[in-house]
């Protein structure tokens, strides 16, 4: 009568042939398993990114957005700045805006404007002479000057205000026309909130112009 040992080993024996037969082949199977093992452990989910509206190409102050001149971009999420404006087409350019630059509230005309100068309040102020306005620059300081045009003098209303904005001139070239255009340009001034009266006191009752302030 066969021990148990030599049982084992008949029931042991053919397997142990099947195996040696087919060792290639399992041990390929055995390898593409530890491949695919370890790419499904070492993949990582792709990072999360975050819609972006940039503007297409440089693009000057006092431009009006156009559709053709932003687009979405993805951006990963700590590298999103504050106060994006998702559709910002028709609004104005209160700066310049390189290529590729996300479109922020603080870079358009809008009440946004004096966040970069806090107590500030932004104000629009006509110049009577629109070539005059055309030597400012965003960012410029500038002393707005009231002078009576009865010849009675001229006084400095608020000193050394930054310029924030320079929209776009009318299509009229500064001339006053039959639909309803003023002459000369507008310019956005961050002022002081004792400041806002006199501006607009000076800019309906005097003739408005500037010195750069030192």
């Amino acid at each position: 009568m066969p021990s148990p040992r030599d049982r084992l080993a008949r029931i042991v024996r053919p397997v142990r042939r099947a195996v040696l037969r087919r060792r290639r082949l399992l041990a390929a199977l055995l390898t593409a398993v530890a491949v695919a093992s370890g790419i499904h452990a070492s993949a990582t989910p792709p990072p999360r990114r975050v819609a972006v509206t940039v503007a297409t190409h440089d693009l000057a102050a006092g431009s009006v957005l156009a559709a053709g001149d932003v687009a979405e971009t993805d951006f990963a999420p700590g590298s999103v700045p504050a106060g994006l404006v998702a559709s910002p087409q028709g609004r104005v350019l209160a700066a310049p805006l390189r290529a590729g630059e996300p479109v922020t509230d603080v870079r358009l005309v809008g009440r946004a404007l004096a966040a970069s100068y806090p107590g500030l309040t932004a104000v629009p102020v006509r110049l009577p002479d629109a070539g005059m306005a055309d030597l400012l620059r965003v960012g410029d300081r500038i002393d707005l000057v009231a002078a009576d045009p009865q010849g009675s003098g001229a006084s400095v209303v608020a000193a050394a205000v930054p310029v924030l904005a320079l929209p776009p001139a009318d299509p009229v070239g500064g001339a006053a026309s039959a639909s309803g255009a003023l002459p000369g340009r507008l310019v956005v001034v961050g002022a002081q909130p004792g400041e806002v009266a006199p501006i607009a006191d000076a800019a309906v009752r005097y003739f408005l112009t500037f010195a750069y302030a030192r």
